[in-house]
């Protein structure tokens, strides 16, 4: 009995312990990624013209820059189109800045700053847009290049990608010249031909900075917006994407000898070899991990969070699984925390009574910082083990880009103008797309994805789909930040 009292003493003692330091912890978390910005200077607010900036975004709409997967099926004087148009709406950025074009239309504006050895920034917006698909013309409430100006939105497709972050670019600098703005550290805008398809033109300016060894001190582009209603403390939150998941395509392709259908072999064939192929990939899956830029989110929030919340992130060593499953809660959340593998598309035999001779799947994964694509396919391949399937890779293979600083100067100046703009708190995440920056990571310090512009979930699906439209709201909060930005970062 004495021995069994020691016992539950010693257990008492241990969640004693436990619990005093999981109390320490959390009453001592800091977080990361977090600014003060009552200790930044931050440039004041500028006059924004929204009825002149809606007007030049409908005008900028009407420009059918679109990127078509089939490069014969662009329209190559379109870009022209758009360059005359910039040049004329913007005479007083034209004037202060000097202008040159590399790839085939890929614009790289140079603002040179007082100060040569101040390292400078980059702003990024492409170009390009997607298709419409063709028969949805009519669900859209205004013509999908009208540029519409209606119900206190400009619509119409890439309105928001990526022409609104263009045009509003465009629209700071212009105030800020008339101004008489003089940066101290040089500005630079990389606008991109093709960032929808193939990204030879953000290449091409990124093969032009690093030949003149430009190293700046941070790169701006599209990204992650200010969400409306965040789960984790409620309310806004605007999100800078601190690095971009890696984009590659598996190519499963299973060989047969084909026939009639009417007399299969005994193993089912083609497809059968190929359907225990793509579903041992899967589910060889990569498993969730609480860390990288998609947990930073949450580590920067919970130092501001209710008590079970930063309970939970301080003591993640304790809280991992908890906090995993909360957070992948949805295919959007779950994509954070791991690199995800999406089978996408088959091709098997041309007519149904007739057995494949060949028999492909298409695998797409995107991959999470701290994983590779050599890693993806080392992966497969030990999940198919003897099957008789071959693995290569499609067209277009990127590897995850480095996670860029949330201590760095840049960071502290990008999320104080951030959060001054927009009034949202501000948190570091992961982008689960592409963007043209990830070529411009050697040519930078740091690389950081984000548009200012507020966005409920479902807003987010008119993102490359129907009734694209951006808020006159929007538009002034887009132009406010970028022109405080670069007064700011430059000034």
């Amino acid at each position: 009995m004495r021995s069994f009292r020691r016992l539950l003493l010693g257990l008492l003692l241990i969640l004693v312990v436990l619990a005093g330091v999981v109390v320490l912890r959390t009453y001592t978390f800091k977080g990361s990624g977090a600014v003060d910005t009552a200790t930044m200077k931050i440039a004041p607010a500028i006059h924004v013209d929204v009825a002149s900036a809606a007007q030049h975004l409908s005008q900028a709409v009407q420009i059918e820059t679109v990127s078509h997967q089939n490069i014969t099926d662009d329209h190559p004087e379109e870009w022209i189109r758009l360059h005359d148009f910039l040049a004329s709406a913007y005479p007083a950025a034209h004037a202060v800045m000097t202008r040159e074009i590399v790839g085939k239309n890929t614009l790289v504006y140079t603002w040179p700053g007082s100060d040569p050895a101040l390292a400078p920034i980059v702003l990024m917006a492409h170009q390009d847009v997607v298709p419409v698909t063709p028969g949805s013309e009519a669900d859209w409430k205004h013509p999908p290049f009208s540029g519409a100006i209606a119900d206190g939105a400009v619509w119409g497709r890439g309105s928001i990608d990526d022409k609104g972050s263009l045009i509003t670019l465009f629209e700071g600098v212009e105030a800020l010249a008339k101004q008489g703005f003089k940066p101290k550290r040089t500005v630079m805008i990389v606008s991109g031909e093709d960032e929808e398809t193939r990204g030879t033109g953000a290449r091409a300016a990124a093969a032009l900075l690093i030949s003149r060894g430009v190293k700046a001190q941070f790169v701006v582009d599209e990204g992650l917006p200010v969400i409306s209603d965040n789960p984790i403390t409620g309310g806004r939150l605007a999100l800078i994407g601190t690095a971009e998941k890696g984009y590659a395509t598996l190519v499963v392709t299973a060989k047969a000898e084909g026939g009639h259908s009417s007399a299969p072999p005994p193993d089912g064939g083609g497809v059968v070899a190929l359907a225990r192929a793509v579903t041992a990939i899967v589910d060889n899956g990569f498993a969730m991990d609480f860390k990288g830029p998609g947990a930073a989110m949450l580590q920067t929030l919970a130092a501001s969070a209710k008590f079970p919340v930063k309970m939970a992130v301080a003591n993640a060593w304790l809280f991992k699984p908890l906090l995993i499953k909360d957070l992948a809660a949805s295919p959007a959340g779950a994509a954070l925390l791991h690199t995800t593998i999406a089978p996408t598309m088959l091709q098997g035999s041309p007519k149904e009574n007739v057995l494949p001779q060949n028999a492909t799947a298409w695998i797409n994964y995107r991959i999470a910082p701290g994983d590779s694509s050599d890693l993806v396919m080392a992966r497969a391949r030990a999940a198919v083990k003897l099957l008789p399937v071959a693995l290569s890779w499609g067209e277009t293979k990127v590897e995850p880009s480095p996670v860029s600083s949330v201590r760095s100067d840049g960071w502290k100046v990008l999320s104080a103008v951030a959060r001054q703009v927009t009034g949202a708190p501000v948190a570091p995440s992961l982008v689960t797309a592409g963007t043209d920056s990830r070529y411009l990571q050697p040519a930078a310090t740091d690389v950081y994805r984000f548009q200012p512009m507020d966005f409920s979930p479902a807003d987010t699906a008119m993102i490359h789909g129907t009734n694209e439209h951006l808020t006159l709201k929007n538009l002034e909060q887009c132009v406010q930040f970028y022109a405080r930005l670069i007064a700011t970062a430059a000034g």
